[in-house]
């Protein structure tokens, strides 16, 4: 696994040939474990409730980061670290290629991330104490900018061309898109029961393609009862489980004896409160429900693999919006199509609004691009792209003198100071404080970071906003990251001038206040692209800048002996702050819906205003004669620990 070592070691190379391409390799693991990944299962049909559970635990590697970081220092050079867990990270990448198309994609490909977490966590100690042994004074003060700037960079690719690249590559290996017209029309017949018909089994000639019958749906507007249309929607739900388009909905489980657990009960109590009092069903105040249309979908002949095929309005890019709201998808807004079922009936259920009285049309689109195929197209890709930079990085690095892995028969004594370190942050004044204002000041932003994809990526019909995956990428990726660079850069210019303390307040602000900017989109559901880039822009940019005052005050936390070591503790608070809450955001959002959660994420915000209040803080901190300098090369070898990338991504 090795390669050979180069015949000439240099002991100091041009950093301008190594700092960016460092940082550029530490952040992209980071954002395609955290952010790529949500959309990669959001787009596969996993729920919101695991992809908020299962990614959140992701965060773990980077909250025990410092307990394993002195590892690094010990065992090898850092040096070799940095280029041996590249090579890893490039393999975990193929792994996840490889596995995205099989039946248990989701077990294994977790298994392939929690690979490339604890091996990008691994790489940011070994990367991040490098830079210091690597570099003088003079270039770490000036390349401190270069660093964050190629950390951003990483962001910008990762959440924005890396997820177009995958839309592009979905949109050009799927079937061709098929209009479908739905139309309100007075007159028009009422269906009154279900009793699909099974399509003729010979193959048709011709590429393989989506067929819908009929092809234009016209829908009486006259209401029915919503017995009656729920009675319908159960019967086109029978229907795709039936036939394996959609899944069944799961149980609560029980213990082996049959009976729930006591925890089980609770979370069903309080799933159950919360569905009667805040769920989807809870909005409707009358018996009228709108009235319903049918169309059948199947395939031209046996796709050979599985074909995923949503049913969704169209969004608008222009400035006159879109098509007509009156019209939602009450079933079928995902169907999977495989050899058995191709030639069988899937239904779509196309729902009126209650209060629609007149002649109405919209335009839906049925699409079906190859989302297995265009993620393991983008994981090869970035395997690729981290082999080029374990071999880049293997021969190009320098090797400094101070870079020498630890004495290992002194272990006993470096556990010793290890725990001494660590105590000693403990100690600290009004410890309690801090460590509240760690895990509470982001919350709310914890919360609704792991459910923004998902809600412009669902479909309008679920409440969401319908964004195809390269919409997406344009708007989080790449509007987003610029409008957090643009607050983060002002952020920091501010504070130097004026001191954390004078800004403080104003941050706190920044950070919560723009969330509800959410809340207006997941009411209002604009249909114009550039309303919700405008959106996105602004809660990024309040979030860029109220996040300065974050990363400020860990510094301020961490001054004083061992610096560096309790500032990659308070990094660790950080990430467990962002992972818990994270954890029950999909669970929550599953069962009140989108327009809700929304409200309570504004509502979590209020634990942040209060810890903030609480906490101590000195007048001339944050000043350009105030912060701490950026640790010495010989503090930074006795702490071994070192922030989070997260710190620097956002700082």
């Amino acid at each position: 696994m090795f390669l050979a070592m180069p015949k000439q070691k240099a002991t100091y190379r041009n950093p301008w040939a190594w700092v960016s391409s460092l940082y550029l390799a530490e952040g992209m693991p980071y954002v395609v474990v955290m952010t790529v990944a949500v959309i990669l299962y959001k787009g596969l049909g996993i729920s919101n409730t695991d992809i908020a559970l299962y990614t959140s635990w992701l965060y773990l590697p980077w909250v025990i980061k410092p307990l394993w970081s002195p590892i690094v220092d010990i065992l090898k050079t850092r040096r070799q670290w940095i280029w041996v867990a590249q090579l890893i990270i490039g393999g975990g990448f193929a792994g996840v290629a490889l596995t995205i198309p099989t039946t248990h994609f989701f077990q294994y490909t977790l298994a392939f991330f929690w690979l490339l977490a604890f091996s990008s966590a691994t790489q940011d100690i070994a990367i991040d104490g490098f830079y210091l042994l690597a570099t003088t004074e003079k270039e770490q003060a000036f390349f401190v900018g270069i660093r964050s700037t190629f950390y951003r960079i990483a962001m910008v690719f990762g959440q924005g061309l890396l997820v177009i690249f995958a839309g592009f590559v979905q949109d050009h290996t799927g079937l061709p898109k098929v209009n479908l017209h739905v139309a309100a029309k007075a007159g028009a017949p009422i269906v009154q029961s279900i009793t699909p018909e099974p399509f003729p089994s010979s193959p048709l000639d011709g590429e393989l393609r989506v067929l819908s019958n009929p092809e234009a749906v016209e829908i009486s507007p006259a209401p029915r009862t919503k017995a009656e249309a729920k009675a319908l929607l159960a019967l086109a739900r029978s229907n795709n489980v039936r036939y394996g388009f959609a899944q069944a909905d799961q149980p609560i489980a029980t213990s082996a004896d049959g009976s729930s657990s006591l925890w089980k009960h609770l979370i069903a109590g309080l799933e159950s409160s919360l569905r009667a009092h805040f769920g989807q069903a809870a909005k409707a105040k009358t018996s009228a429900a709108g009235n319903l249309g049918f169309v059948t979908l199947h395939l031209s002949k046996p796709p050979g693999r599985d074909i995923v095929v949503t049913l969704g309005s169209k969004v608008g890019f222009g400035l006159g919006g879109g098509d007509d709201k009156s019209f939602s998808v009450a079933e079928g807004t995902r169907l999977v199509f495989n050899d058995r079922n191709w030639n069988q009936p899937a239904l779509a259920v196309i729902q009126l609004d209650p209060k629609l009285t007149t002649a109405a049309a919209s335009t839906m689109e049925i699409r079906s691009g190859n989302l297995p195929l265009a993620w393991s197209v983008t994981f090869v890709l970035l395997g690729l792209m981290f082999l080029f930079f374990g071999i880049y990085h293997r021969f190009l690095l320098p090797y400094p003198v101070t870079d020498q892995p630890g004495v290992t028969n002194t272990l006993p004594q470096f556990a010793t100071e290890f725990v001494r370190t660590f105590a000693s942050f403990f100690k600290k004044e009004k410890i309690g404080v801090l460590l509240l204002f760690l895990l509470l000041y982001r919350f709310a932003e914890a919360q609704l970071v792991k459910m923004v994809a998902p809600f412009l990526l669902d479909v309008r019909e679920v409440g969401g906003l319908g964004l195809t995956t390269g919409q997406l990428g344009f708007a989080y990726g790449t509007v987003g990251i610029a409008a957090l660079t643009c607050g983060g850069l002002l952020g920091g210019m501010v504070a130097a001038r004026n001191g954390l303390k004078f800004w403080l307040w104003p941050m706190v602000l920044a950070i919560h206040l723009p969330d509800a900017v959410f809340v207006y989109l997941a009411y209002a559901l604009p249909d114009n692209f550039w309303i919700i880039n405008l959106c996105v822009a602004l809660e990024q940019f309040g979030y860029g800048f109220g996040f300065t005052a974050y990363m400020l005050y860990m510094i301020y936390i961490a001054r004083g002996q061992h610096q560096t070591a309790h500032y990659a503790i308070c990094t660790g608070f950080m990430a467990l702050g962002m992972m818990i809450p994270g954890m029950f955001s999909g669970w929550l959002q599953d069962i009140i819906g989108y327009q809700h959660f929304f409200v309570w994420v504004l509502l979590a915000t209020i634990p942040g205003f209060i810890v903030v209040s609480l906490i101590p803080l000195d007048a001339g901190f944050g000043k350009k004669t105030s912060v701490p300098a950026e640790p010495k090369p010989e503090v930074a070898a006795a702490d071994k620990n070192l922030a989070s990338p997260e710190a620097k991504s956002s700082g």
